[in-house]
């Protein structure tokens, strides 16, 4: 099999409800990973374009539901549903939703 144009790694890691970092599944990293399936299956990309898969803890808590972009190398941070549609649109152009990415700023405080 040929290998795929990118992989997103959304974060699903889960801890406890009183962790002061609170966790990527408790704000709904689930629902994103499933959603940008879907519509990446609907859009057609889903073959050699990109390939959405769960991830452990991303280490970008406070930017959470963080999805990690490779072999770019960039975050996308505080993702919701609503942001689903403008990231499948954009990895069909090859291009990427700059409001959602994580600064060297935001990837300082972890």
């Amino acid at each position: 099999m040929a290998q795929r144009e990118r992989y997103l790694f959304v974060c699903t890691n889960q801890r406890a409800a009183d962790d002061p970092r609170g966790s990527c599944t408790a704000r709904g990293s689930i629902d994103v990973r499933q959603a940008l399936k879907e519509q990446l299956t609907a859009a057609g990309l889903a073959g050699l374009k990109a390939r959405i898969c769960a991830s452990s803890c991303l280490d970008q808590c406070s930017s959470g539901v963080t999805i990690l972009v490779e072999p770019d190398h960039f975050f996308y941070g505080k993702v919701t549903l609503a942001d689903v549609p403008e990231i499948v649109a954009a990895l069909a152009r090859n291009e990427r939703v700059e409001r959602l990415v994580l600064s060297p700023a935001d990837l300082a405080k972890g």
